[in-house]
Order: structure tokens, then C-alpha cells, then sequence
């Protein structure tokens, strides 16, 4: 009898029969199919490079099916084989990170070695064996950092400004330069007239770091072993200026309000508008001129002192601290990271120095905006532009004009936003002007001219003003 023949009052209970057969299946298929599934664990390193140093691997094994069952590290020295980690999961995985460091590992020695890594998923594939997953590596160990011979240093770095080193650092050396804080400012290899084996690195003493804090010259190999030399220097105690501007409607409606680009975002109070400006987007163009400005030409592209915008005053100072009031109470704050530059509506904007064009668009609070790559990480911005006219990749002279002066971005007039620029920090404007101070603290060591030779020169210089670094 087919079902067409089934009698009325059984076909409901046929139908719910089949249903649920077919529900069986399918959980059947999802279930074994789950457990039999025939994907190997995913095993990835970081660094994944050909050395391994003291420095920590990371070993990180994913599965996204079963799960993990286990995990084994290896590491095979001259024949010699040592076990890393081992690890064997109760309940399976899906992700585990395995941190090997060769630091902890006695009387490992460096030469050739084998890093094999096993994983192994819990699923019944394979006569309920499992997937597994092994990556094998043949790498070098090398446990010796780099060495580093401070060659010339600066004594005398003003709070805010630019030091300058000389130094040599041995042939396995990766990356090299000063650190401090959270601020790296990287060497540079061949600027040092006849010593092409010597770096130079520019580093600051940022305005927003305390007195104490320790710049180090570090270099670090192949294997992420690294060394540190402690840098010492006398800071130079530069007093930044504190100003409170208040804001008007006018202000906030015609000038403030229009950079957001959000419609709902102009229509909150007059406080909620101007911190969405002044902290918000202001931190999007930070980070935009960050990231332009550590992308730097590795050779120097200027010469000699740089040049104020001809005929200009200057109506604020770099590192100002400015608070904002609001109906006489304080709306929000920050630094001002450059100099304000005026002479005349629409005046045209000089190259301080030599360079290549790197930005040149709208920057937001900056208006329109200019930057230009010197060399060695130093950059120059221009800001509040009423018009531009260099392009991306131009190369251009001391004095070539970039555009005119205007009140684009947050300008409450037309003038000029004038910034200067180290590996991403803001840095004291006013010494790139001094000739004086080029020709002692930077062209001495361009020149080659030994440490002692400069430092006997520099102890002529004013002590006043100044605080002594200690190691």
C-alpha cells in the first residue's frame, strides 16, 4: 500500500515519522560529521624568522573543528633533542599559545638547530587518531646581542628639542636607535662623512616627558637579542607657556562645528561640539601626521639652518598648554605643537629647507596642510593653508613656495601653523632656525669629528637653565 492508500487519519503521523527521520539524519551528519572532520590544527610562529634568540617565540595552534588533543615542541641541538613544552587537553581547544623562551632553556648553545612543533586534533578521523598538524624549522640560535660603541653624544638637549648621537654597532644588528618612554627614534646608517660603517640617530627629549625620564641607545639583532646604553645629558629646563582662550558662538557655529563630518555630531551643546573637535579629531590628525612622519628618507635631504616664513611674527609658541573655557568654565585642553606664524592675508608659505613633499591634503584641525620629508626622520609641517601648490613627491628648495597662508581647519585668523617633526613627535621648532646650534650640535658630527673634539667645544656653551642626567 503506498501513502496515497494510507488512510487519512495515519498520513499526519507518516508525515511527522519522516520528519523526524530526517531531523535524525541531519543530526547525524552535523555530529559524525563534526567528529570524523579531516582538517589539521593550524600552527603559526611569531617572529617567524630563521633565528631565535633570548628573545620569546611565540607558537599560537588553532582548530576550528574538534578541537585540540594535544601539542608537542621540540628543539634538536647537534643530535640533541630537547622538549619545550608538552601538553596533552582533557576537553578539547579550539586555540592555545605556547610561549618558548630559549633564555630559560640551560646550556643551550648556539649554532644550527631544528624547532619542530606537533599538534594533534581530537577528532575520530583516522581510526580515532586525530589530525595532525607538524612544523618543522631549521633555524640558527643565537643568544649573543649586538654590540654598541657610543662614538659621539650630545651633552646638552634642551626639554622639548633634538639630541644627536654618533655610534657603531656590529654587522648582525637588525634595528638600532634611542628609546625613550614609548618614543623610538631609529639610526641611520651612512650619513657620517668617510664613515659609512657609523650611524647617526636624531632622538628628543619629548615635551610631554618628565625630567627623569632615561633615553637608552638600544640596538637589537636578528634574533630580538638586544643591548642598551644609557644615554646622559644635561636637559636644558625650557619653560613652556599655560593659556586659557575662551570660546565664543561665533567661534563654535562658523568654525568648529562645520570639521565635523558626522551631521548628528553638530547638533550637541556647544561643549559636547568642541571636544568632539578638539580631543577626537584632533587625535585622527595626530595620528595621520604620526604615521606620515615615521616614514622618513634614510638620507639627509636638507642643509644648513632652516628658515622662518619671511616676515613673520610669531603669535604662539610651541608646547603651549592652552585650556578652553565655555560661558567662563573650562571646556577641554591641549598642547599646541607648533608655532602660529602671521604677516598678511594670503602670504605666500616657504619651504623652511630642502625636502620631499610627503602630505599634502586636509588635516582636519590643520586645514589644509603640507608636510615635507628632510631626511632622518626630521619633517616640517605647514598648516591652515588657504591654498596648496606641491603634490605628493615633489622635491623642493629652501624657499620654494608650497601655497599661501589662510584660516583653514580650527584657524581663528589667517596665519600660518608651523610644526616641526621627529619619527612622529612634535618637536621644539625655534633650534632648526639657530644656525648656531646646527653648526655645534649636528654638523660636527655629519662632519665625523670625534666625541671629545665636540664635547670640548660644547663645555664653552652657557650652563644656565640646565639639569644634569644620571644614569
Amino acid at each position: 500500500m503506498n501513502l496515497s492508500e494510507t488512510p487519512r487519519s495515519a498520513k499526519p503521523l507518516a508525515i511527522a515519522v519522516i520528519i523526524l527521520l530526517v531531523i535524525a539524519a541531519a543530526a547525524g551528519v552535523y555530529f559524525f560529521g563534526a567528529r570524523f572532520e579531516t582538517t589539521p590544527p593550524r600552527i603559526t610562529l611569531a617572529p617567524d624568522g630563521a633565528f631565535i634568540g633570548t628573545a620569546p617565540v611565540e607558537i599560537t595552534v588553532t582548530d576550528s573543528g574538534a578541537g585540540l588533543k594535544s601539542i608537542s615542541v621540540t628543539l634538536t641541538v647537534a643530535g640533541a633533542q630537547t622538549a619545550l613544552a608538552t601538553e596533552q587537553y582533557a576537553s578539547a581547544v579550539k586555540e592555545k599559545k605556547i610561549s618558548v623562551a630559549l633564555a630559560k632553556l640551560p646550556g643551550v648553545k648556539e649554532g644550527p638547530a631544528t624547532l619542530r612543533i606537533v599538534a594533534r586534533d581530537a577528532s575520530m578521523w583516522r581510526f580515532f587518531r586525530g589530525n595532525e598538524a607538524v612544523l618543522q624549522k631549521d633555524v640558527t640560535i643565537d643568544i649573543t646581542p649586538p654590540t654598541l660603541e657610543l662614538v659621539a653624544d650630545d651633552r646638552y638637549v634642551n626639554f622639548g628639542g633634538v639630541g644627536v648621537i654618533v655610534y657603531k654597532a656590529s654587522a648582525d644588528t637588525a634595528t638600532s636607535g634611542v628609546k625613550i618612554g614609548s618614543y623610538f627614534f631609529p639610526g641611520f646608517q651612512g650619513p657620517v662623512k668617510d664613515h659609512p660603517d657609523l650611524y647617526l640617530a636624531l632622538f628628543a627629549h619629548p615635551y610631554n616627558a618628565p625630567a627623569e625620564a632615561r633615553a637608552r641607545l638600544v640596538a637589537t639583532d636578528k634574533a630580538g637579542n638586544s643591548r642598551e646604553v644609557p644615554l646622559v645629558y644635561e636637559l636644558k629646563n625650557v619653560k613652556y607657556r599655560k593659556s586659557t582662550i575662551a570660546l565664543t558662538d561665533s567661534f563654535l557655529q562658523n568654525k568648529v562645528a562645520p570639521l565635523l563630518q558626522d551631521v548628528a555630531a553638530r547638533q550637541g551643546t556647544p561643549k559636547e561640539v568642541f571636544v568632539a573637535v578638539n580631543k577626537q579629531l584632533r587625535k585622527v590628525n595626530e595620528d595621520t601626521i604620526a604615521t606620515v612622519t615615521r616614514k622618513a628618507s634614510p638620507a639627509i635631504l636638507w642643509q644648513g639652518a632652516f628658515a622662518q616664513l619671511s616676515n613673520s611674527k610669531v603669535e604662539a609658541n610651541f608646547a603651549d598648554f592652552r585650556t578652553y573655557t565655555y560661558n567662563g568654565e573650562p571646556t577641554d585642553s591641549a598642547y599646541h605643537l607648533g608655532y602660529d606664524l602671521s604677516v598678511t592675508k594670503r602670504y605666500p608659505v616657504e619651504a623652511a629647507n630642502s625636502g620631499v613633499v610627503a602630505y599634502a591634503a586636509d588635516l582636519g584641525i590643520y586645514g589644509n596642510a603640507v608636510i615635507l620629508d628632510h631626511g632622518l626622520g626630521l619633517f616640517t609641517l605647514y598648516g591652515h593653508l588657504s591654498s596648496i601648490d606641491v603634490k605628493v613627491g615633489d622635491k623642493v628648495e629652501k624657499r620654494q613656495i608650497l601655497g599661501k597662508t589662510g584660516e583653514t581647519g580650527l584657524a581663528g585668523g589667517d596665519h600660518l601653523h608651523y610644526g616641526v617633526y621627529l619619527d612622529g613627535l612634535a618637536v621644539l621648532p625655534v633650534e632648526w632656525w639657530d644656525a648656531k646650534w646646527i653648526d655645534d650640535n649636528i654638523s660636527p658630527k655629519l662632519e665625523g669629528r670625534s666625541g671629545e673634539e665636540i664635547a670640548a667645544a660644547q663645555a664653552k656653551a652657557p650652563r644656565s637653565g640646565v639639569r644634569k642626567r644620571r644614569r
